[in-house]
């Protein structure tokens, strides 16, 4: 995506008597899109109006919220020579969170194609768009765990309003919901308690990090069982859990 310095630069030159092919020598962009701006001038305003953050379009935030979550779990943007592509991996014994992360896709940004890839294991979510690097400011090179995840003030901000969709994505990419069981003696005799909790396994820091802050959000209590996994163990809890992110399905 070329930037309107570039685009104007164009409008000068073809103004000067260039032609398409000279000026897109000069300039060293394609032909195609040298004749694209000229003749359509205002399409690159319409394309940035369509951006909630470098444009006027409003945004979803229930629905962002929700993608945020699935995007820090099991999602990345890989940048294509036109768009950047979003991908969210899913389980495929999970249709009803395919559907989730899809209908999620189509609310942020309206009116997208949705493409399902299937991969060994699992369903790549993906749509293509020039602004998702803008919505997602996250967007690196390499592992999410390798690089610092800080959520931009705007995101903190739509994560505090709507903190259950944001949960919903990270632990319906990242979590599963188990059923536990402890031994304890009663009065001489050995019993088994079984009891549910839910789990929420990544290996960045950061991320983590958010999941709990977001827990906190909602007064759910939470405690860390190992170096990579935040646990919800409390019936109460798991109960308060379900009741924002449904089940996996």
């Amino acid at each position: 995506m070329y930037s309107e310095h570039v685009r104007q630069q164009a409008r000068e030159l073809r103004a000067r008597g260039l032609t398409w092919q000279a000026v897109a020598t000069e300039l060293g962009v394609s032909v195609s899109a040298v004749l694209a701006w000229d003749r359509d001038p205002h399409a690159w305003a319409r394309r940035l109006s369509e951006c909630p953050r470098c444009g006027d379009a409003p945004l979803d935030s229930p629905a962002y919220s929700a993608l945020l979550g699935y995007y820090l779990g099991d999602g990345h943007i890989a940048r294509a020579a036109r768009y950047y592509a979003l991908r969210v991996a899913c389980d495929t014994t999970y249709p009803g969170i395919i559907n989730d992360v899809t209908d999620c896709i189509t609310k942020v940004r309206p009116g997208a194609r949705v493409f399902l890839v299937r991969r060994p294991g699992c369903i790549n979510v993906q749509a293509h768009w020039q602004h998702w690097a803008c919505l997602f400011p996250q967007h690196g090179r390499g592992p999410k765990h390798e690089r610092p995840i800080v959520l931009a003030s705007w995101q903190q901000a739509i994560v505090e309003d709507h903190p259950g969709p944001f949960l919903r994505g990270l632990f319906h990419s990242d979590g599963c919901r188990a059923n536990n069981w402890t031994r304890r003696t009663v009065a001489g005799e050995p019993k088994i308690y079984r009891y549910p909790r839910w789990q929420f396994v990544n290996a960045s820091q950061d991320i983590r990090e958010l999941c709990c802050w977001a827990l906190d959000l909602v007064e759910i209590p939470w405690r860390p069982s190992n170096t990579r996994t935040i646990s919800v163990s409390r019936r109460e809890a798991v109960a308060r859990l379900d009741e924002l992110i449904g089940p996996k399905t």
